[in-house]
């Protein structure tokens, strides 16, 4: 797939990314469209989510928030495990 990707803005081939991966949380990722659509460098390249703690924790605080804006702290808690947002990041 061809489009923009979400975390550097290029035009390239897209990768569907679940930004909640692991531990069963695949599915629950997709149930709350935790997927992002990322360029292939940023997917799996050396400074990619894969590849780099810096940039998967944007992504996760990144739908964090977006999860934040419709359900509480609690309900991403129960479904993820851990809060990723720092307080001045928290909504």
């Amino acid at each position: 797939m061809t489009g923009w990707c979400e975390l550097c803005g290029c035009f390239s081939a897209i990768e569907r990314h679940h930004v909640f991966g692991g531990r069963g949380r695949r599915q629950i990722a997709e149930k709350h469209k935790m997927v992002a659509y990322i360029c292939t460098s940023c997917h799996r390249g050396p400074n990619g989510v894969h590849n780099c703690r810096e940039t998967d924790l944007k992504l996760k605080r990144k739908y964090q928030q977006l999860f934040e804006q419709k359900h509480t702290r609690e309900e991403f808690m129960a479904l993820f495990g851990r809060n990723y947002l720092t307080e001045e990041e928290g909504i």
